[in-house]
């Protein structure tokens, strides 16, 4: 069984890639499993500066899913560079993920530029679709325009292949989608959480000192599905598809759906083993598909 893909030029020994904000830099994980079974991992959204994030309470539960308020916390591009990525080249031979964040488009390729010099980073995603923070984040993944001018400010400034991370919460992803597309991006990852609430019937107040969150885990898993379909069919350039993966036979599903690489994002907070439980099944979900080739299903769903 063949289980390795080609994301934007650089060869995974198969699609499997922990999501950011769901696996940090890789170091807790790294003590119960050895990293190298998966493709990559994201690391964890990164800002200029060291952030605190939001105030608590910022994690509710939901039925078969959890809504998050985190609000980006980090130590800062330059900690990051500093004290993880060193770390990161210790527990992973192959190239990670930077997830980039900012709150205007300076910013974004400010970080950007400082991850691009960086031997352990492979590809920088742009994150322009977090629902939880204010004046950044998802304010430039709404619109076509917004996320365009973004993906072209920072493909000018960096060589590495930039891969531009879309939000469910807009009315078309396919066109948000396009326009990147069309200002030079080398990838799209698909989707971030869907952006909801819970109410406390005590307080009768909302549970999340934000008021609303992103959901994600099972409940998002068809919404997923749905959207990266859509924007396969809307774009040439390849698709990293999450929301809601938690086994070997939804990664091929959203392969199936037009996804080149498969991240996990909620599943590894319930369970640290997830990514590479997945991984691990590959083989044997591919046999019971009677698939031989990962890359030959990439989009398989469009061709019946």
């Amino acid at each position: 069984m063949n289980t390795a893909v080609t994301l934007c030029g650089i060869e995974l020994k198969n699609p499997i890639i922990p999501a950011s904000g769901t696996f940090g830099y890789g170091r807790e994980f790294a003590e119960i499993y050895d990293l190298n079974c998966l493709g990559s991992f994201c690391m964890k959204g990164t800002t200029a500066a060291a952030r605190y994030g939001n105030a608590a309470p910022r994690i509710a539960e939901a039925p078969s899913g959890l809504l998050n308020s985190v609000g980006l916390q980090n130590p800062g591009v330059d900690a990051v560079i500093e004290r993880e990525l060193p770390n990161v080249a210790r527990i992973f031979s192959g190239s990670v993920m930077a997830n980039v964040c900012g709150f205007s488009v300076g910013e974004y390729v400010s970080v950007a530029e400082k991850f691009d010099a960086c031997p352990e980073v492979g590809w920088l995603e742009i994150n322009v679709s977090c629902p939880n923070v204010h004046g950044g984040g998802m304010g430039f993944g709404t619109t076509c325009e917004g996320a365009a001018s973004v993906t072209r400010a920072v493909k000018r400034a960096v060589k590495k292949p930039v891969i531009v991370k879309l939000t469910p919460n807009v009315t078309d992803i396919a066109a948000i989608a396009r326009a990147c597309e069309d200002a030079g991006a080398d990838g799209v990852s698909l989707i971030n959480t869907v952006l909801a609430m819970r109410i406390d019937l005590k307080t009768r107040r909302p549970i999340l000192a934000n008021t609303t969150g992103g959901l994600s885990g099972r409940a998002v898993f068809p919404l997923a599905v749905r959207m990266v379909y859509q924007v396969y069919e809307a774009v040439s350039i390849p698709i990293v598809g999450m929301g809601g993966v938690s086994s070997a036979e939804d990664a091929i599903e959203l392969m199936l759906a037009g996804a080149t690489a498969v991240g996990v994002g909620a599943a590894n907070l319930t369970n640290p083993f997830a990514a590479r439980d997945i991984a691990d099944g590959l083989p044997a979900a591919m046999e019971k598909y009677g698939i031989s080739n990962l890359v030959d299903i990439i989009g398989g769903a469009h061709n019946g």
